[in-house]
């Protein structure tokens, strides 16, 4: 089997994949019921030595589930829309049709992020040309096997195409911009701007999923009892975890709502032995010395800073957690590092959100002041707002945009033969 992640060094291998991908996605229809079907086989088989080991692939197979994919769908495209079929609408009839090929820029920290993109514009019957960072090649290769072994008819793997380049190769950055109906652009600050940059056809649709952070907060009567609060840290922990505080939705900071029957100290020592038991059956692996360098200076400041803060972590740097009180968002140091701050009320916290926070996770024991709190998130740029434990979910919609609709086209049909108008 040819290797699925190709090299390439010329303009002309892209130019020329890329038009072979939009022929393929324009000349048959491939509903996203098909896809579905597919992408189900995939999930299921992303098991073994090859795969266990990278991080998220467990939430790949959560996003490729039937019962996952479909609900997206049919929210964004419409019933019909699953079946890729026309739906009457007020005297006119309604069908989306893929863009042609859609180009896909992962960043290069979250190992499935070629994945989940990609599956966003097959949905759509969409060609998918997409650029493998150079430090997930090996990663990419082995779960898009897997999605070789199942499609034996190559239904969706020939609407696929990924590519290796050094990302110094501004003219393959250009050639590939040139070449796409849409764009995926995820990243930080300097790989987005770059990115946008370049010199899309002026007919392209671009979505951009750029630098965010996500935070963490509960209220009082849900940590304050023994077993609740277990349960809560363990979440948060999974949370903290996934992908070593990387991702977008990685929680960087705890708001603690305190009142005056619970002592924060119960709840930080069970968070710490949350945490050990995290570092346990995940252990870290390996860790570039900017982020242990990152680490030792975020505690020391942290203590230094103010004698009412205070820390717990272990002589290594694989964990950390920095206590204080305060409503204002701390600057992340990641590496699971996790700033607990302890607050009055969480809607002092939450009213001063600036449209950076994609992601917050709540565990809130009162509806209705969780309604009030999920409004002033909303109000405050909050995208996402889910329960502790489930904050890297992948779903529709994801920074506050659909992750299917926008890479296909609707195109609007008046019968002729209606005389009425």
């Amino acid at each position: 089997m040819p290797d699925p992640v190709q090299t390439v060094e010329s303009v002309e291998e892209i130019l020329g994949r890329a038009r072979r991908l939009r022929e393929q996605a324009l000349r048959s229809d491939l509903s996203p019921l098909q896809v579905i079907e597919i992408l189900e086989r995939w999930g299921d088989a992303l098991r073994g030595p090859t795969v266990d080991s990278i991080p998220g692939v467990p939430f790949l197979r959560l996003w490729l589930r039937r019962g996952t994919l479909e609900p997206v769908v049919v929210r964004e495209l419409g019933t019909e829309g699953l079946r890729a079929q026309w739906r009457a609408e007020h005297g006119i009839r309604l069908r989306t049709f893929p863009l042609g090929v859609v180009g896909h820029w992962p960043a290069g920290n979250i190992e499935i992020q070629p994945m989940l993109s990609l599956t966003c514009a097959l949905l759509g019957g969409n060609g998918s040309l997409v650029r493998i960072p150079s430090g997930l090649v090996a990663q990419s290769r082995a779960i898009i096997e897997k999605l070789c072994d199942v499609d034996t008819e190559g239904v969706l793997t020939e609407r696929i195409f990924l590519v290796a380049f050094d990302h110094e190769r501004a003219d393959l950055q250009r050639a590939m911009a040139s070449a796409v109906d849409g764009a995926m652009i995820w990243g930080g600050d300097e790989a987005v701007t770059q990115i946008r940059s370049l010199p899309f056809p002026n007919w392209a649709r671009i979505a951009v999923f750029g630098p965010r952070l996500s935070v963490a907060a509960m209220d009082e009567e849900s940590w304050r009892e023994p077993q609740g609060r277990h349960i809560w840290c363990q979440r948060i922990a999974r949370d903290v975890w996934q992908f070593d505080q990387q991702a977008c939705s990685s929680p960087q900071t705890l708001f603690l709502e305190q009142g005056a029957d619970a002592d924060v100290a119960d709840f930080v020592t069970t968070l710490a032995e949350a945490f050990r038991t995290e570092n346990r059956l995940h252990p870290r692996v390996t860790i570039h010395p900017a982020t242990t360098s990152a680490i030792c200076l975020s505690r020391a400041s942290w203590l230094l800073q103010d004698v009412g803060h205070s820390a717990v972590f272990p002589a290594s740097p694989d964990w950390t957690i920095l206590v204080g009180k305060s409503s204002d968002l701390p600057a992340p140091t990641q590496g699971r590092t996790l700033s607990v701050l302890i607050v009055e009320s969480l809607l002092d916290a939450i009213v001063k959100f600036d449209g950076t926070v994609q992601t917050l996770g709540l565990a809130i024991a009162d509806g209705d002041k969780e309604v009030g709190l999920t409004q002033a998130a909303g109000r405050s740029g909050v995208d996402r707002i889910v329960k502790l434990g489930r904050m890297h979910v992948f779903g529709s919609p994801w920074d506050g945009t659909d992750m299917i609709r926008p890479m296909v086209r609707l195109v609007r049909h008046v019968p002729s033969a209606d005389m009425r108008s």
